[in-house]
């Protein structure tokens, strides 16, 4: 309830609600997700509108070994219930696999300490063209030197490959959480230029949502944005009495 309160007080719409599965520990089953209406009976007004923020489920898969992927390759039911489905490669193998084939929307890096492995192009620009998207977790940055220097050098090295197609991630403490503009202007650390940095907390965000529904629905979602009227447009559509008028 603390975390959901800074959220919406620092400006954010949407907050998916994490549920992390650690195949290195014991038996992990994936368990049918919780509703947000039994956490919160009442959703906080978002600031500036008269919306409510909207709260979504996510699932993350920490996999060490290609047999844990056989789990996002099957058709499980609670899976299909989760809106946002993540999963953290340990390995190149697993982040070649993840880029590839698996049916995730978002692919997590870890920038707490050195890769093991360099990005390659081919799978990054595969999982671009499939509406994947990499996920940086920036709270790092913000509470340790050395942890520091490996985000901002792991990120830097992606992001010269999968140009600028990120988003970002806080962890589950209210006091390491930053609004939507301290977290763009931590994406000029990473070698995002400024559109993209914003991209990263707007944008980016949304893409990631609509194909976690995509993923639910046979096809597709179609989503719908007003265009905006030019001003030569306005001027046509105003009758020639009015603008004689308006002119005199």
């Amino acid at each position: 309830q603390n975390i959901l309160t800074v959220c919406f007080s620092v400006g954010y719409s949407a907050v998916a609600l994490n549920h992390v599965i650690d195949f290195k520990e014991k038996k992990q089953e994936i368990i049918k997700p919780v509703s947000p209406s039994e956490l919160f009976p009442s959703l906080p007004i978002v600031q500036g509108t008269s919306k409510r923020i909207k709260v979504l489920t996510r699932l993350t898969l920490v996999v060490s070994d290609p047999s844990h992927c056989n789990l996002l390759r099957s058709t499980s039911a609670n899976i299909r219930l989760y809106d946002i489905i993540a999963v953290f490669p340990k390995t190149e193998k697993l982040f070649h696999i993840a880029c590839t084939t698996l049916d995730v929307d978002l692919v997590c890096i870890n920038v707490t300490e050195k890769l093991p492995f360099y990005f390659r192009r081919p799978p990054v620009n595969m999982a671009i063209d499939r509406g994947i998207y990499f996920e940086l977790l920036y709270t790092p940055a913000i509470k340790d030197s050395t942890m520091r220097r490996y985000t901002i050098s792991n990120a830097i090295s992606l992001m010269q490959i999968c140009k600028g197609k990120v988003s970002s991630q806080s962890e589950n403490k209210p006091l390491e959480l930053r609004g939507p503009y301290d977290v763009a202007n931590l994406g000029l650390l990473f070698g995002l230029s400024e559109s993209e940095a914003k991209a990263a907390v707007s944008t980016n965000c949304r893409a990631t949502m609509l194909h976690g529904e995509t993923r639910k629905s046979a096809c597709g979602v179609v989503y719908t944005v007003k265009k905006p009227r030019k001003v030569e447009e306005e001027e046509t559509a105003v009758p020639a009495c009015k603008k004689a008028k308006t002119q005199a």
